[in-house]
């Protein structure tokens, strides 16, 4: 038996010599949940975009056993070792045609929910601005948390595989967020139940909502696009194909509203541009037409304009940014430059550099005031250290040491101190606390020993810290943020964020937007 797994296991590579074989046993048994041309269904897309996380073995053991917790049964007592093979490498490989998901096939994906009997208060006794929504990987749920008790009020199913933090609207009742299948959910947190989905792409970076709650913006992998939605209904606004001044398409890997210049700000994968997608004229000033393409100035949404795009151009590729606090320049790197680029938003163009070795993780950047001036901090994914830059004049305050490379960096304005997890290496089960005031390790907190912890949260004051046993039988684990005592534990399968509704909607310095 372990030598016909090998078997399969070597046949991966070559699927193509067995790519009919393995196209039949699709059709036999996959293509009820993961559907025609393996654009996903019940049960996510099965191409090489979307398994880009997941190594060809595991897909390899996922298509034997199952997955704990889905829908996903085992075929170890149907298919045999080697077609198991056949069937993993295949679906590596790309699809025959590139996939077209484009204006027809989003809105016939749009699903409205019944309201009836919805309210206009909330339908539960807590405080509807300190709610936190917390992501479990584990099982594809959301629990709802009361911040003030620290008891989960409702917990409800998600598509699979959320990616990307959920986007509030102004007053909290509204929020939405993205599967990497693409399907957007519009939920309505003060009655606790969905209002709309629609399938804006294939493999999907995040969502952001415009400052007036009127837009949702879509970043896509694929296609190359970004999709706007209207926020009352999920419906189709508008596809922007994405193109840049070279001629080339690009992936969009992270969009972001920027709240006082009326925009969206979009990082592209692929080309050296950033792009501004103007939602508010009166804020951002005018739009010169000359400095776009002219197809993204098509019909549109009467009601929301033609949203035009400013184009940035860049140095170098932006993999991902971070916002200054007043939202006039954004702090980016790519994954393979030593610098990262501060880009000046009004005049549209490079300003200075800043120090950021390895690879940063601009999105869990948070801001902070030391010794009179603002600093941004970010953790690193690729090495043992925070980085500390004065957003004046751009240069390095300090590079703290951590035990390990971190994924997300925490604080809020009612405490001293910053959280940073360690996402990897030996020491992933710790969580290190930072001296705001000294930039200074304090202390470092293993909640549970041996299993990693990442992911830090504070509740709209700043009282309690709240971090992620990120494990199947994991646990949220709940600190007194002053004295750095565990308060409480509550099981949860794998969480991942939390996101609280205050922090969010009113752009805490200790919090990524």
């Amino acid at each position: 038996m372990l030598r016909t797994l090998l078997l399969g296991l070597l046949l991966v590579p070559t699927v193509t010599l067995a790519a009919p074989v393995a196209e039949e046993l699709y059709q036999s048994n996959c293509v009820a949940c993961h559907g025609e041309n393996r654009l996903g269904a019940m049960a996510p897309a099965l191409l090489p975009e979307s398994l880009a996380r997941l190594k060809k073995t595991e897909a390899v053991d996922v298509i034997s056993n199952g997955r704990v917790a889905t829908q996903m049964p085992g075929f170890k007592d149907k298919l045999s070792a080697e077609q198991i093979g056949q069937l993993a490498g295949w679906i590596y490989q790309p699809a025959a045609q590139t996939p077209a998901w484009g204006e027809a096939e989003i809105r016939t994906s749009q699903i409205a929910f019944d309201k009836t009997g919805f309210q206009d208060k909330p339908v539960f006794n807590a405080d509807p601005m300190n709610i936190f929504l917390v992501v479990e990987a584990g099982d594809h749920h959301i629990s709802v948390l009361d911040g003030d008790k620290l008891e989960v009020i409702h917990r409800f199913p998600t598509r699979f595989a959320l990616h990307g933090g959920p986007k509030f609207t102004e007053e909290g009742r509204y929020v939405f967020w993205a599967s990497r299948d693409g399907w957007i959910t519009k939920y309505d947190l003060w009655n606790l139940k969905p209002v709309a989905e629609i399938r804006a792409g294939l493999n999907t970076r995040n969502v952001a909502v415009s400052s007036d709650g009127k837009t949702v913006m879509v970043a896509n992998y694929l296609p190359h696009t970004l999709v706007a939605l209207n926020a009352d209904d999920l419906s189709l606004i508008k596809v922007i194909p994405v193109i840049g001044q070279n001629g080339k398409s690009s992936r969009v890997s992270a969009v972001y509203d920027a709240r006082p210049r009326g925009s969206f700000i979009a990082a592209l994968k692929d080309i050296p541009e950033a792009w501004e997608i103007v939602y508010d004229e009166a804020k951002g000033g005018p739009v010169y037409r000359g400095l776009v393409h002219d197809w993204q100035y098509g019909e549109g949404n009467p009601e929301r304009g033609a949203l035009p795009v400013r184009i940035i151009p860049l140095d170098d590729i932006l993999d991902d940014f971070f916002f200054d606090p007043d939202y006039k320049f954004i702090i980016g790197a790519s994954r393979n430059a030593q610098k990262g680029q501060v880009v000046n938003l009004a005049i549209r163009r490079k300003v200075g550099e800043v120090d950021l070795p390895g690879l940063p993780h601009l999105g869990s950047g948070i801001t902070w005031e030391y010794q009179g001036h603002t600093v941004m901090a970010t953790p690193n994914l690729k090495e043992a250290l925070v980085s500390v830059i004065d957003m004046k004049t751009w240069q390095t305050v300090k590079e703290i040491k951590t035990l390990g490379p971190g994924f997300f960096l925490r604080s809020h304005e009612n405490t001293p101190y910053a959280w940073v997890d360690v996402f990897s290496g030996p020491n992933r089960d710790a969580m290190q606390v930072i001296d705001k005031r000294t930039l200074e390790l304090s202390a470092t907190l293993r909640p549970e020993p041996g299993k990693a912890s990442t992911h830090v949260e504070f509740d709209r004051y700043g009282k309690y810290a709240l971090v992620s046993l990120w494990e199947m039988d994991g646990a949220l684990i709940i600190y007194d943020a002053a004295t750095l005592k565990e308060i409480k534990r509550l099981p949860m399968k794998k969480p991942v964020g939390k996101y609280n509704v205050w922090n969010k909607t009113r752009l805490s310095s200790g919090t990524s937007h």
